[in-house]
């Protein structure tokens, strides 16, 4: 599987237009980014704020009969993007928040949104995910961060983005030696305890 890339100046969400491109155009997969939103979307019904300069992605694709599910894939997914932004800053003080958060220092740096619709009898699954590539936004019951401040490391969003997409079908073209306990196993020794951050 080869994602092919779609790149916007602006959108309302990048999962918002995934669906659009699921639905209207009867594109099967993909990737989208923008270098802005103006309605991002976080869990449980939450915005994302969306600062210039940072990453606001979607990946999509059928949920085929020999991948993961989507339960699986909220395990996959973030060790896959933990380990592209790990590729990049290296022994910095990277951790998971469960189930959808990437921290640095203890401070949010990533969020994950996934999502599944139905479109001829197939479904579809959307993950969203925003990272704070140089800038972050100031939440009042949150600790947040950007890999800028944190590391010194200005990561380029073409670079990332080549790079996200390339582990996701390196994912999929090893798809028969999948192991769900691997990335449960792997997900749980990263993740950070609720009682260790002050700010849950």
């Amino acid at each position: 599987m080869k994602f092919k890339i779609y790149k916007y100046e602006s959108l309302t969400s990048t999962n918002d237009k995934a669906i659009c491109f699921i639905n209207d155009k009867k594109v099967k997969f993909g990737y989208i980014f923008s270098k802005s939103q103006t309605k991002g979307r976080g869990t449980r019904g939450k915005k994302w704020i969306s600062l210039k300069g940072n990453l606001f992605g979607s990946i999509f694709f059928p949920l085929k009969k020999n991948y993961p599910s989507f339960n699986e894939f909220a395990f996959v997914t973030p060790i896959i993007i933990y380990n592209v932004i790990n590729s990049f800053c290296k022994n910095s003080n990277l951790c998971l928040k469960w189930p959808n958060d990437i921290l640095i220092n203890k401070k949010k740096i990533c969020g994950i949104l996934q999502e599944v619709i139905k479109k001829n009898d197939l479904n579809y699954l959307i993950i969203g995910m925003g990272i704070n590539l140089i800038k972050n936004p100031n939440i009042d019951d949150i600790k947040t961060s950007n890999i800028l401040k944190e590391t010194n490391i200005n990561i380029k969003r073409d670079i990332i983005v080549r790079r996200i997409i390339r582990s996701y079908e390196k994912f999929f073209s090893k798809i028969g030696d999948y192991q769900f306990n691997d990335y449960k196993k792997k997900a749980n020794l990263l993740s950070i305890k609720p009682s260790d951050l002050k700010w849950n």
